[in-house]
């Protein structure tokens, strides 16, 4: 039995309210209110893994459009630490951003170093990939982490250091980086992991949840900062299921969507999800930053969307446009003297070329890195936004097919698969 831990007072400073619902399907428009600011949702949220979006001040990430940004616990716990970060005033302010905020709350990372790591495969895998995992085995040794009913111990990146998370630890880290939006600790387990280990990881995630709302109530007296729950279970419906049932019993804020997914069938798991969890609630899919993705996601009920890809393909010269992302590293773009898209207004594509941009790449100059992450921001960024304005337009399905259809034209053109890590 799970405990429903109530706060004393509703959250003064946050809410959800749904404007508009989608004809037959489980998208909405929506607003989401915290304490530094609105978000309008469908929205994309910026991540900012060390309290900076690579290569981006915030005033460029404001005019580009973002309305959100998600920095890292992990990363944040190791780098400054987050007992400096509490002193600096939170890493909002530390960072300069005076927006809405939110933190993840290091369960990727245990699933980085524990469960997936040595598989090759990340938070989505293909059937393909699962196939032959079956047929190899499961194979949980040679981890940096391993888990156990209180947390877990894992070994620090930059030097083999030995450290602890729990729920509560998880708590107290975000309660110090000081977001207005923060995640229960969970476990995000392999997509490779079988049915009775995704079962196991599950429940560990709910009796997490609990401890998570406890151990958040008693920091958070003044009830400023939303606290969601993270639903798991892996590619498997009847586990997707219950924890969308007994995480929505409880009295979280919102909710995200974590954990692995077979990607032949991630639309069908968040809309088994999305059909149980409470309707006003905002929910989050974490980790996503796909456009085929952000379609689905949409369409099946979630309101949030992250993903570092965007600015992390872009250090490496790959560039998003309506006709499919392409390498601006290539010969052919040396004397290309047109924007990166000719259909792009974000401040790269009104002020330089594919050749310059070229150039500087292929120098290894950072200003190509920071110009190509400007507008592989803005394009996701204001994706999201026309999802949103077709939605409200009844357009939905139209703007989807043709966006569709134009950007993946191309044979050679793949979906990103698994850069959304952290």
């Amino acid at each position: 039995m799970y405990t429903k831990f109530m706060s004393e007072n509703k959250k003064k400073h946050f809410s959800f309210s749904i404007k508009k619902k989608m004809k037959g399907k489980l998208g909405r428009i929506g607003e989401i209110q915290t304490p530094h600011g609105k978000i309008q949702t469908p929205a994309f949220v910026s991540v900012g893994t060390k309290a900076n979006v690579k290569g981006l001040t915030p005033e460029m990430i404001k005019e580009l459009g973002a309305q959100v940004v998600l920095a890292n616990t992990y990363h944040l716990y190791f780098q400054p630490g987050d007992e400096i970060v509490k002193k600096a005033g939170g890493f909002p302010k530390m960072m300069h951003w005076d927006g809405p905020t939110m933190t993840d709350s290091g369960g990727f990372q245990v699933f980085s170093l524990g469960e997936a790591f040595g598989t090759g495969v990340s938070k989505v895998a293909s059937g393909e990939d699962i196939v032959v995992s079956e047929r190899k085995g499961y194979d949980k040794s040679q981890k940096f982490a391993h888990i156990d009913e209180e947390g877990v111990t894992f070994k620090s990146h930059l030097n083999g250091s030995m450290h602890r998370f729990t729920p509560e630890k998880s708590m107290e880290i975000q309660w110090n980086l000081g977001a207005d939006m923060i995640f229960a600790f969970d476990e995000c387990t392999s997509p490779l992991a079988p049915h009775d280990y995704q079962k196991e990881a599950m429940e560990r995630t709910h009796r997490w949840a609990e401890r998570s709302l406890k151990r958040h109530n008693e920091l958070d007296r003044e009830n400023v900062q939303a606290l969601f729950g993270v639903v798991q279970g892996g590619r498997f419906q009847d586990l997707r299921e219950e924890s969308a049932r007994v995480l929505g019993a409880m009295d979280f804020d919102g909710y995200g969507i974590g954990g692995s997914f077979n990607k032949e069938d991630m639309a069908e798991a968040v809309g088994w999800v999305n059909s149980i969890l409470p309707e006003d609630k905002p929910r989050h899919m974490l980790g996503i930053g796909e456009p085929m993705d952000i379609f689905a996601g949409v369409e099946n009920g979630c309101d949030l969307f992250d993903c570092v890809s965007p600015t992390r393909v872009a250090r490496h010269g790959r560039i998003y446009s309506y006709d499919g992302p392409y390498q601006i590293k290539n010969a052919r773009f040396k004397e290309y003297f047109k924007p990166l898209d000719s259909e792009c207004s974000c401040y790269t594509c009104k002020n330089y070329t594919r050749s310059y941009i070229h150039h500087l790449m292929r120098s290894k100059e950072v200003l190509g890195q920071t110009l190509a992450s400007i507008h592989n921001l803005y394009f996701i960024v204001k994706l999201v936004d026309d999802i949103r304005t077709s939605m409200k337009d009844e357009g939905f399905e139209d703007f989807k097919n043709s966006f569709i259809e134009r950007y993946y034209q191309k044979e050679d053109i793949k979906r990103e698969e698994n850069t959304c890590e952290i």
